[in-house]
């Protein structure tokens, strides 16, 4: 467990957890009605690890006397395949303005089809690392003036990029990876003045954290050749 986990944010799965830990108290009799629905009002109540972890501790998980349940988030997200990331639909956003300010779309949403956004004097950044696709081609048309718009797209997705700049331009060095099987492709097309359009390909948090297990891991292997040679 790290020193700030019960900081993190709980989950709405993280909560149910917790409340089906109750109701099966309840139906064993460790707790009355009463103990439970302060308890139940509590879980739903909590936004941290901190403050749900109390609820369960003098609780077994399940009818037998068992570990608690665990409120530490697991190492590593769990990747999903591109098929349960092309979701088709509408998009949860679908256009983006910035005039002398900022936007942002990242985290977990769904990108349309045809995303539109417009910086004047202004920047954005479109962040499909984690989103889900409407599709399983989506085109994100830019229009930069005097300003700016990152892209960012995870690995494994084709990158096409259409745009035409004046005196500004558009990022073309993502162009020509191939993309993984079932993998959608990201069309950016637009407009820039004075301005220009970037395409950045990152890894995902998941990717990230799986990169630093493997280089934790690596350590001790590493430590104990040195040993193993006579360099320790």
């Amino acid at each position: 467990m790290t020193d700030d986990a019960p900081e993190l944010r709980a989950s709405d799965a993280d909560r149910e957890r917790v409340a089906e830990v109750l109701r099966d108290a309840l139906a064993e009799g460790r707790l009355d009605m009463e103990e439970f629905g302060e308890r139940l009002d509590a879980t739903y109540r909590a936004r941290t690890y901190g403050e749900l972890a109390p609820i369960t501790r003098d609780l077994p998980v399940g009818a037998v006397v068992a570990p608690k349940v665990d409120m530490v988030k697991k190492s590593g997200a769990v990747e999903r395949s591109w098929a349960e990331r092309i979701v088709g639909g509408e998009g949860s956003s679908t256009w983006a303005v910035a005039v002398m300010s900022g936007f942002q779309r990242k985290g977990r949403w769904t990108a349309p089809r045809r995303f539109s956004c417009f910086a004047f004097w202004g920047g954005g950044e479109i962040d499909l690392r984690e989103a889900d696709f409407a599709g399983p081609e989506i085109e994100v048309n830019c229009v930069a003036i005097m300003g700016g718009v990152q892209v960012i797209v995870p690995p494994g997705v084709e990158v096409v990029v259409r745009g035409i700049g004046i005196m500004g331009g558009f990022d073309h060095r993502e162009e020509g990876v191939p993309g993984d099987p079932g993998a959608p492709r990201v069309v950016v097309t637009g407009f820039a003045f004075w301005g220009g359009v970037g395409v950045e390909r990152k890894l995902t948090r998941g990717q990230r954290q799986e990169l630093r297990e493997e280089r934790r891991r690596e350590k001790p292997e590493r430590r104990e050749r040195r040993e193993l040679r006579g360099e320790g």
